[in-house]
């Protein structure tokens, strides 16, 4: 069975984007720290792709018997640059279509179904409810690495003017 409390955040978490991003033009959405760390568009397409490999791992966990997992690496995933390219819009029109797929997958799935496994490398066997709370976890700290993106962006930004 799906706790409800995960069952309600896969359905509203990214309802924080239209706040979350206000009004933010495009040079506060691509600006990067000096450290390199990504920017904020780039916090939003890994989040969009992320939910791609989530796709593709429920298919797994549904389809074969306690798949091996690997952990998801931006850096080594060839779809990557494709994902980053878009313009935020198609990045975020994305997402929400692909959320909208798992959530109506997700709410179809028989008790049967949600008790299926999958291995992670780091974390072990774990069913589909513990899946998508390491999922929905993943995707609050890159929208909080959004909002403090944005901020550095804004004073930075604002000490260059």
């Amino acid at each position: 069975m799906l706790p409800e409390p995960t069952l309600v955040r896969l359905a509203t978490q990214l309802e924080v984007l239209p706040s979350l991003l206000g009004e933010a033009r495009p040079a506060l959405l691509t600006w990067r720290p000096p450290t390199g760390k990504w920017s904020a568009h780039e916090n939003l397409a890994h989040l969009a792709r992320h939910h791609e490999i989530l796709r593709e791992r429920l298919g797994r966990i549904l389809g074969e018997e306690r798949p091996q997992l690997a952990r998801y690496r931006a850096e080594e995933d060839p779809e990557w640059p494709c994902w980053s390219a878009l313009h935020t819009d198609e990045v975020l029109s994305r997402m929400r279509r692909l959320r909208g797929e798992i959530l109506g997958r997700i709410r179809e799935l028989s008790p049967a179904q949600l008790a299926r496994v999958g291995v992670h490398p780091l974390l072990g066997e774990m069913a589909i409810p513990e899946w998508l709370e390491f999922f929905l976890l993943h995707e609050a700290h890159h929208l909080y690495v959004v909002m403090i993106r944005l901020g550095e962006a804004r004073k930075a930004l604002a000490a260059d003017a």
